[in-house]
């Protein structure tokens, strides 16, 4: 024990849950990657098959006699008698099957309802201050549902399982937050650990690095071909707009690359408005964005979900944990929020705060964390994309009034249509997820010639009317000029860009003005 290549290390538990709204193309592409099943430990003399975790059942519980102390440091084998491995798994089995059951009593705190998967609580040994809120992490290590990791040891030597009501055990629901039955949450022994860059199964694990030059030029190179198969199906999820659909294929490939002060560059929250009445255009548009992007959700503005959802997270000091929100969510999330949902009806106290954190999100790619005695801003990389019948009552970073090329739109056609090519080739899927996830990764660079010429220009529209040309108006310019070098595949702006960017916004004032001019009634 004294010698000089012992070390003594800390150790740090994270509780972890899968990538929040990744969308089932993802996860079927990294189950058909990986087909290797994990196989228990042979350290043991007795061992058996397990059979293949079902999606809604308990795990079997491992019977190793190698086990982690909640509150030590090192690994201790200890021989267990039948009879007490018995009693140890009927109980956590009688508790994780009374606690883990919809309405039990376990939550996996799941920012998102409706989400599936294992959550890990996940042992880490070094590098304790690496890991931040709501990142994406790859750990590698030693797992172990062993029912004894859910036993308490309290101060007179008496011990007791999760989920007893025992009178020694001072605050039972802090204790069942923290250390839920591993038969439902699993423990993981660090060994490596990798931050994602993202969950993209297209892509290389890490776009910039130099052995992916080529794979990136590859890419880069059919960039004209993939975006006009790209602007073709969303010319048709857009009623057949097509200037509606080139601001939804910037908005698809935008995302937080930088921040200055308090201000998020990159973000570009766009709302659509003029939606069709009802939830079939909204369920044809939402449907189709989770087969181009890795990770979406739908949140519809409606009066409960306004008034019941916990958007931001909120400290639970009765359980001494934090519960999480709807808006905990990792990088390039695509939030959808269905305003058409909205009835007539009146906020609560809840749903005024949900609805000011949601354009917190949308302004400055904030999100508020409530510990009740005070509220911390963590910021965030989510892309906001707003379906409304008029204009929003949430920000946006632009507003394009959706106009239908048809009065009553079919939408079952439309996708079958989509469908049809898709199938044909016509529409290559694939090569457009490659294609939005790598554009999101790249570097993008502004020449002193480039930037000489929109400085004047800038200068040259105040000149002519201060109104004309705002600064909000001159970044969300040069946002639009960034997207749109991105999507032909050029990573430094040019003129012929910079003039296509500011024709488009040109037209889009003026439909502006257009959409709000038939909208005033006539004396």
């Amino acid at each position: 024990m004294e010698s000089p290549n012992n070390v003594t290390l800390d150790r740090q538990t994270l509780y972890c849950v899968p990538v929040p709204a990744e969308n089932e193309w993802v996860k079927q592409a990294y189950a058909e990657n990986c087909q290797h099943q994990p196989t228990p430990s042979t350290s043991t003399q007795q061992s058996r098959v397990k059979r293949a975790l079902e999606e809604d059942e308990v795990p079997p519980l491992a019977s190793s006699e190698s086990t982690m102390s909640e509150g030590g440091d090192a690994m201790e084998t200890s021989k267990v008698s039948e009879a007490e491995k018995r009693t140890r798994t009927e109980g956590a089995s009688s508790s994780s099957t009374q606690q883990g059951r919809p309405g039990g009593g376990v939550d996996l705190n799941f920012p998102l309802a409706g989400e599936k998967g294992p959550a890990c609580l996940v042992k880490v040994y070094d590098t304790l201050d690496a890991f931040k809120v709501n990142e994406m992490v790859e750990f590698v290590g030693v797992l172990s549902v062993d029912p004894v990791l859910a036993t308490f040891t309290h101060q007179n030597g008496s011990s007791s399982a999760v989920g007893e009501p025992d009178e020694v055990m001072d605050g039972i629901e802090e204790e069942s937050a923290h250390s839920p039955p591993p038969s439902l949450v699993p423990r993981l022994h660090v060994i490596l650990s990798q931050r994602l860059q993202h969950v993209n199964p297209l892509l290389p694990k890490n776009v910039t690095a130099p052995e992916t030059k080529p794979f990136v030029d590859s890419v880069l190179q059919e960039a004209g071909v993939i975006r006009d198969q790209l602007r073709l199906l969303l010319q048709q999820l857009c009623l057949g707009d097509a200037f509606a659909a080139d601001y939804l294929l910037l908005h698809l490939i935008s995302c937080v690359y930088a921040r200055r002060d308090v201000v998020a560059l990159g973000k570009f929250g766009l709302n659509l408005s003029g939606c069709p009445a009802g939830p079939e255009f909204i369920s044809l548009l939402s449907n189709q964005i989770k087969e181009l992007v890795c990770k979406s959700h739908v949140f519809p503005l409606s009066l409960q979900n306004m008034n019941s959802s916990l958007i931001s997270p909120k400290k639970d000091y009765s359980a001494n944990r934090l519960k999480s929100g709807a808006l905990q969510l990792t990088e390039r999330t695509h939030l959808i929020l269905d305003e058409t949902a909205m009835e007539p009806g009146q906020l609560d106290a809840t749903g005024v705060q949900n609805l000011t954190a949601l354009g917190n999100l949308i302004a400055w790619q904030k999100v508020e964390y409530d510990f009740n005695f005070h509220k911390t801003d963590f910021p965030a990389n989510v892309t906001v994309l707003v379906l409304s019948e008029g204009k929003s009552l949430l920000p946006s970073d632009c507003q394009v009034p959706i106009q239908p090329k048809t009065d009553a739109p079919n939408m079952a056609a439309i996708q079958n249509t989509i469908q049809q090519q898709i199938t044909s080739g016509a529409i290559d899927i694939k090569k457009i997820r490659t294609f939005i996830g790598l554009i999101q990764l790249l570097e993008y660079t502004l020449s002193d010639d480039i930037q000489k010429i929109v400085e004047d220009d800038f200068v040259e529209a105040r000149k002519t009317d201060l109104n004309s040309m705002t600064q909000e108006d001159f970044h969300s310019l040069l946002v639009i000029a960034r997207l749109l070098s991105l999507s032909t595949g050029q990573t430094s702006l040019t003129r012929e860009v910079w003039e296509r960017a500011k024709r488009m916004e040109s037209a889009r004032k003026v439909r502006l003005r257009t959409v709000a001019a038939a909208a005033v009634p006539r004396s």
